[in-house]
């Protein structure tokens, strides 16, 4: 549930803070291949997701809490991954394109962290939000890959940790160690 979950928070923070209501525009994440594109007949602001990977930073720690039960469990590390997604803005002209796209790029960078109101279900860490450099990620290829024609875009990159790992049931705590030499018989 981790990248719908994602999907999510981000149309609802573009919506907010846009605003864009859903009678006024869309919020889109299919490809913006050039059939797609002939379909759009309103405002649109398209967040492609194309690529998934492990992020450099490091694990979050691993974690410890007390179940319901009254017993303690753990979990461990969680990798952190990155979500690469195109965003680009769909309108009338191309005027009206990067006015829309101006707007989206600064509610964005407005935002270190996905706020956590628009998540309805929060993931394992705080979402980080970025832009990426096109060096990269290289939009001009992506645009020829999608069989559309290049386009004024820019990556947002969402670093969050990956809810990989299930609580389990910690084994019991250590609380002494009794020596075993002297209950041995000496040769």
């Amino acid at each position: 549930m981790l990248i719908p979950t994602i999907d999510d928070g981000l149309e609802r923070l573009l919506r907010a803070s846009l605003p864009l209501a859903v009678d006024e525009g869309d919020v889109s994440f299919d490809a913006p291949s050039s059939t797609w594109s002939a379909q759009v007949n309103r405002l649109t602001v398209n967040l492609f997701l194309y690529r998934v990977s492990r992020s450099p930073q490091p694990p979050r720690p691993a974690q410890v809490r007390t179940a319901a039960d009254g017993t303690t469990e753990r979990r461990f590390p969680l990798p952190m991954v990155e979500l690469s997604y195109l965003v680009s803005a769909w309108a009338g002209s191309p005027r009206d394109e990067h006015g829309l796209l101006g707007d989206v790029l600064t509610r964005l960078i407005a935002h270190q962290v996905l706020p956590a109101e628009h998540l309805a279900r929060p993931p394992a860490s705080p979402v980080q939000l970025a832009l990426a450099a096109d060096e990269l990620n290289r939009p001009r290829e992506l645009w020829s890959s999608l069989g559309g024609s290049l386009k004024a875009s820019f990556t947002l990159t969402v670093t969050v940790a990956a809810d990989a790992y299930d609580w389990q049931t910690a084994p019991p705590e250590v609380t002494g160690v009794e020596p075993v030499l002297g209950r041995l018989g000496r040769p």
